[in-house]
């Protein structure tokens, strides 16, 4: 997320999520590679990336302006270094610097949560998801994946474990998509749960958040028999802060050997 963009991006086996570069993190390089093309002053009011394969050979980041003017709407893809079929993901972002509108602000309440320092660390299985491994996750509740809960909902503190600085837009962008699918909450077995199309909309306290850590609350909004699967995420400081939602369309995939 810090060297930029000036050539190929490698999508190297140790920042995977499931089968391939993880969602958050491409989302963060395309984003980051469209912050380019707009003022300075200019904040992310919304990006929403759409995945067609699972990223996993060297690819290209391409961008374009589709609309100039204050508020700025660009798209982005990235695609395959080879030459091969894509795009792999693309996104579409809006930025528009900030402006007084005389309105009230609105945004969701935190749940009820001990400091991270209070509740156990988490380990994801570096085989299933490598990137885990520059996490720290302290899950809140009793809530965990794949352990068949009645709600399906995940609430967890999450941090980066490489220094400790706060979350700026590209890493708040990776951590909003690093826990497990809210939907395994409710699951036994080892399902994969996929996004298809994730939007993220960053909030006003994400300038002023302090802390490396952020609260995480992920609940499945609507599932239906067919897999399809529409999840809420807010995320939080240890103030209270309000940072930022996002909104995740999941598939789940058919048990192995169907």
């Amino acid at each position: 997320m810090a060297r930029g963009l000036d050539g190929p991006v490698e999508a190297a086996r140790h920042l995977w999520g499931f089968g391939g570069l993880h969602g958050g993190l491409t989302l963060a390089l395309l984003t980051s590679a469209m912050r380019r093309s707009v003022p300075a002053d200019a904040e992310l009011r919304t990006v929403t990336a759409r995945f067609h394969r699972s990223l996993t050979d060297r690819f290209d980041v391409e961008t374009a302006v589709l609309r100039p003017g204050t508020v700025t709407t660009l798209a982005a893809r990235a695609v395959r270094a080879d030459g091969g079929p894509g795009p792999e993901a693309d996104a579409t972002a809006t930025f528009a610097p900030r402006r007084p509108a005389g309105t009230a602000p609105v945004s969701p309440a935190p749940p009820t949560a001990p400091p991270p320092r209070d509740c156990e660390q988490f380990t994801i299985p570096p085989e299933f998801v490598p990137i885990s491994a520059f996490m720290e996750i302290r899950p809140v509740g009793p809530n965990r994946p794949y352990s068949g809960c009645e709600e399906p909902e995940l609430t967890a503190w999450i941090r980066f474990t490489e220094d400790d600085l706060p979350p700026d837009t590209a890493r708040f962008l990776t951590l909003i998509d690093a826990l497990a699918p809210s939907y395994a909450a409710v699951l036994t077995d080892l399902r994969l749960v996929p996004t298809l199309e994730l939007t993220v909309r960053p909030a006003p306290g994400l300038a002023q958040a302090s802390s490396p850590w952020i609260l995480l609350h992920a609940r499945t909004h609507r599932a239906d028999a067919g897999g399809w699967v529409d999840e809420h995420i807010d995320a939080w400081d240890e103030a209270g802060t309000h940072l930022g939602s996002a909104y995740q369309l999941r598939l789940v995939r058919p048990p192995a050997g169907t």
